[in-house]
């Protein structure tokens, strides 16, 4: 009976992983239309985290107690995993294809290894490094760097400054991790409520840089173009507020819980798939047969960098990739540092 009642407990975790999957993927594809009909991208971010933080005011309340154990971390967490993945993640997807924009968010995994090994000069096993080069030459692939730099450069930039905000976020639930652990008996901060914290403190973050009194809020009263197609612009607000957002963050928390990292992780990966695909059906982002086989190598890489992190004597190590990814074994604490998206 214990052994049934563990798999089917796996089995709900990996369909919760995978909806959470699905709801990231569909953040860049329900902004990108909002952001061709005229919203700058920091208004459509501050739409989807003031939304999502407005739902989640209750459970914010429930724990509030989070706001005086844990200051630190929930305006880290707010920093990086909320306004600063976000933000740059949706300001680069007005310049480049979503498909691309979130490959390029699955360098974390390389830029956190590097971290590991050059500042806290810590060793790489051998897999991670393959991982790493697996990564990189697969972006390589993506952007077509025989083209000369085809895309625009700003663009990948922005989305490289995103897969930097995520290493901010691994390190950050790292030591947050450590903190819980360090035998002063403190218990670890429940994630639900640092999530919620989190996107308050983007919210307000993002309301002092984005300046939401300044957009032109006639156009949610209108509708967008999605490959042809006419959308109402407050349908595409809700899927990316209530789907790739609340939905999405709750859903991978659970899963997490219920879930090995390793395993989460690897279903995370699928949100670059998810988003590329539906950017091909719904907006008509084709990508070439080279930057499909880069993409791949890209996810390849991101999953053995993150299955072959190396792990220190005591306490955790960030490990992850993209916007939905996990850090090591923290899960207990924080899990998806995107929302990607």
């Amino acid at each position: 009976m214990h052994a049934s009642s563990r798999f089917q407990g796996r089995s709900a975790g990996l369909g919760l992983a995978l909806l959470s999957a699905f709801a990231f993927g569909g953040s860049g594809v329900a902004a990108k239309p909002l952001i061709e009909a005229g919203l700058d991208p920091l208004h459509v971010v501050w739409l989807r985290v003031a939304g999502a933080a407005l739902i989640m005011l209750p459970v914010a309340w429930r724990h509030r107690s989070l706001v005086r154990e844990r200051p630190a971390l929930l305006a880290g967490f707010g920093l990086f995993a909320v306004a600063g993945v976000q933000a740059f993640y949706f300001a680069s997807i007005s310049r480049i294809p979503v498909g691309v924009a979130l490959l390029v968010e699955y360098l974390a995994p390389a830029l956190v290894l590097g971290w590991v090994r050059f500042v806290q000069r810590r060793p790489v096993t051998r897999a991670a490094a393959v991982g790493v080069v697996l990564a990189v030459g697969g972006l390589a692939c993506v952007v077509e760097v025989w083209a000369g730099l085809s895309f625009d450069l700003l663009g990948l930039l922005l989305a490289l400054g995103a897969a930097c905000c995520q290493v901010g976020y691994f390190v950050l639930s790292d030591h947050g991790g450590q903190d819980g652990r360090s035998g002063d008996g403190a218990e670890p901060p429940h994630p639900v409520g640092v999530i919620a914290y989190g996107l308050i403190v983007g919210a307000a973050v993002l309301t002092v840089v984005a300046r939401p009194w300044g957009m032109d809020w006639a156009l949610l009263g209108g509708s967008a173009g999605m490959n042809g197609d006419e959308v109402p612009a407050w349908l595409l607000l809700g899927w990316i507020v209530l789907l790739a957002t609340v939905l999405a963050y709750a859903t991978g928390v659970v899963s997490v819980r219920m879930l090995s990292p390793q395993v989460a992780g690897v279903v995370a990966c699928l949100e670059a798939v998810i988003a590329t695909g539906l950017a091909w059906v719904l907006l008509g982002e084709h990508l070439s047969a080279p930057q499909l086989i880069g993409g791949f190598t890209v996810l390849t890489g991101a999953f053995i960098a993150q299955s072959a992190a190396p792990k220190p004597p005591s306490g955790p190590v960030a490990a992850g990739a993209g916007t939905g990814a996990v850090a090591g074994p923290v899960e207990d604490e924080l899990s998806h540092g995107r929302a990607p998206h």
